[in-house]
């Protein structure tokens, strides 16, 4: 199984459980919740991989170093 695989399965896993777990009620915004929940872990881990290089961490991403700035500041993380 490749990686691509184990992220997509995951990302299953966790709707499906979010979905269990609403209960009958019909959930908004998910495109929007998943967002929020994945960027914050997925920079901060790859700026770790990158040893605090955000040029490199941008390019690992495939964003803009600019925009990985914007974000980090947005989602208030510390470079």
């Amino acid at each position: 199984m490749s990686r691509k695989n184990e992220l997509a399965d995951a990302v299953r896993h966790s709707l499906e459980r979010y979905f269990r777990d609403m209960d009958g009620e019909k959930p908004t915004s998910i495109y929007d919740m998943v967002r929020r929940n994945i960027e914050k872990p997925m920079i901060e881990t790859v700026l770790g991989r990158a040893e605090g290089n955000q040029t490199l961490a941008a390019e690992m991403l495939g964003i803009n170093r600019n925009t990985l700035r914007k974000k980090m500041q947005q989602l208030r993380i510390k470079g």
